[in-house]
């Protein structure tokens, strides 16, 4: 199960349809450049290739807890956590002041779809802590900062977010989990979380979880919930570790994939309350864990993508070396590779296309994000911000619900061997399941991009992008006229339920809703297809130069095509569905389900 890094892929989705340059010339990322980026990739692929992908099979065996409340990381976890840290990846997108290397995000994102790939459970630890060092940076107070981002920045210490309780899943405003007031400041923190992501482990010395509680005067609902820091450990003065403070993972999960990634159940206070320290101000928590949000929610629709190009990789693989009958319509009997069958070319490239799409979309929002956060005009940097918010629902929740197609789609070029699990094909398929579950369903992402994201703005974003989109179909039309076309036809489309969307959200919000979803899909494979036509225009352009490459540049022309014979039509559908399929929906008596 070999797993070749795209970095011709990635660098040409970074450079030429998220337009790196301009993103390395933003303040702050004066340190990055074009050839600083190229070398960063190649390490990321010798490490993702050579540490990461051999240890994924092994850590489908699972993390393993015990009776004294501790958990052993799958088998080589521990050793490549160590690597990791010492090669400096945990810190390449931390602050420099902590220890970090500032990298962009765009380019942080770059390394971990590598790492995604090549070990979805291992990736898990990263992207939390970095998650956890985001809302420190931003929302702590300096004496925070100062205890814990320099171990965390690096990667010596993990984070964790602890938002899940038995009573309240995706309804935050159910919490219950408790913060009494200590003399000293700080505070006693009691309560039970689940699904928490990498709880317990033993590949870092301090595991540093942010925990949402309630204090004794909180108002009800999501107004009354604080962020506190609880250490797995104590922090010393000096900054070495104390005691082992009161938390304690009392049960691992037994889940359908990522096995190598402890699902934890964690217990706070069972002898007497765990010390935390809040986090900025009270009952702000909720709004301090979304600045987590945002970024892990990218990083989910990341993991997405990145999983459907292993399984694509493996499917490619084997149709490439499976033989079974002959071609058809040739009078040879002589059996050919799969490959050659014109049903497994379908099933291959429509798995690749939409990777394709998705690393585009994913990048672009990504630089967004950068220059929302980093780029020196108000008005640009705000409008950045609109574009993230409006981008992210769509990255996370169509990357992930097309990555259980994907990953299928690799199982059934498979065969019956697919279904064996010695062939490994089926643990992509079973890793991929829980991306478009947690950090947000996809039909909480389909609300919230109907809701806040297109009828609280007036739809500005959403018709800004489809105008976008309008412009690359017509400059394709000399060159790809039946790719205009789709293009153009499916922005169209999706014109109509924005304004179905603007007409509806307000007055019959169960009939918005109904197809939140299908919209949501539908944003993700118009965008996309504004995405892939981007890059048959720049792959049009760079083979006219000369050294150009052919075959890669070719490909891109090639996939396009593909992506706007087979993936856009689906637009019609999901619009009819949207428009006038709201009231199927809801018809039917709740007592006859």
């Amino acid at each position: 199960m070999i797993y070749n890094a795209p970095v011709k892929e990635i660098r040409f989705a970074l450079n030429e349809l998220a337009e790196l340059p301009s993103i390395c010339s933003l303040p702050g990322y004066e340190d990055c450049s074009v050839d600083l980026v190229d070398a960063i990739l190649e390490e990321a692929a010798k490490f993702a290739e050579g540490v990461l992908a051999p240890i994924n099979k092994a850590g489908d065996q699972g993390a393993k807890w015990s009776t004294d409340y501790s958990v052993t990381s799958a088998p080589g976890f521990k050793d490549a956590w160590q690597q990791y840290v010492e090669s400096g990846w945990a810190g390449l997108r931390t602050p420099t002041e902590f220890g970090g290397q500032g990298m962009p995000a765009l380019v942080a994102l770059a390394t971990e779809e590598m790492w995604c790939s090549a070990n979805l459970a291992f990736s898990l630890a990263p992207l939390l802590t970095l998650g956890a060092v985001e809302a420190l940076h931003h929302h702590a107070g300096d004496e925070l900062k100062a205890v814990y981002l320099p171990k965390m920045a690096t990667g010596e210490w993990t984070g964790t977010m602890n938002l899940t309780e038995p009573g309240a899943g995706s309804d935050l405003a159910q919490v219950r989990s408790k913060a009494v007031p200590a003399a000293d400041g700080s505070y006693l923190v009691s309560g039970q979380k689940i699904f928490i992501t990498w709880g317990e482990h033993d590949m870092a010395d301090n595991i540093i979880h942010l925990v949402l509680a309630r204090l004794p005067d909180a108002p009800a609902g999501v107004k009354g919930i604080s962020l506190f820091v609880v250490p797995k450990y104590l922090v010393n003065a000096d900054g070495s570790l104390g005691a082992r403070n009161d938390v304690r993972c009392v049960s691992l999960e037994h889940k359908l994939g990522i096995h190598g990634s402890p699902t934890a159940v964690m217990s706070f206070g069972d002898e007497g309350g765990a010390v935390g320290f809040l986090v900025g101000e009270a009952n702000k928590g909720l709004a301090y864990m979304f600045t987590m949000m945002n970024h892990a929610r990218l990083g989910v629709g990341v993991e997405g993508m990145a999983v459907s190009e292993r399984a694509y990789q493996k499917a490619v693989e084997y149709a490439r070396d499976r033989v079974q009958s002959r071609a058809i319509g040739s009078p040879d009997p002589a059996g050919v590779a799969i490959i050659q069958h014109p049903d497994v070319r379908r099933m291959l490239m429509t798995m690749r296309v939409q990777i394709e799409a998705q690393r585009a979309l994913a990048c672009v929002a990504a630089a967004a994000m950068d220059r929302a956060a980093q780029h020196p005009v108000a008005a640009e940097a705000a409008k950045n911000q609109s574009l993230v918010n409006f981008l992210i629902p769509i990255v996370k929740g169509w990357n992930t619900e097309q990555a259980n197609e994907i990953t299928s789609l690799a199982v059934q070029v498979h065969g019956g061997m697919g279904f064996i699990e010695e062939t490994g094909v089926a643990q992509y398929y079973r890793d991929a399941r829980i991306t478009s579950i947690y950090e947000g369903t996809t039909g909480i992402h389909g609300l919230d991009l109907i809701g806040r994201k297109t009828f609280s703005e007036g739809g500005a974003t959403a018709l800004a992008l489809l105008e976008e989109t309008r412009l690359v179909a017509a400059k394709l039309a000399p060159s790809q006229p039946k790719l205009s076309a789709n293009l153009t036809a499916a922005a169209r489309e999706a014109e109509r339920c924005v304004a179905f969307i603007l007409e509806t959200f307000k007055a019959q919000p169960q009939l918005a809703a109904a197809g939140s979803v299908p919209f949501l899909k539908l944003m993700g494979i118009v965008l996309g297809g504004w995405q892939m036509g981007r890059a048959a225009l720049i792959a049009e352009g760079k083979l006219a130069e000369e050294g150009a490459d052919t075959d890669f540049l070719s490909a891109k022309i090639i996939s396009a095509r593909f992506y706007g014979d087979h993936l856009l039509p689906q637009v019609s559908g999901l619009a009819a569905a949207i428009l006038e399929g709201a009231g199927s929906v809801l018809e039917m008596p709740e007592n006859l389900f």
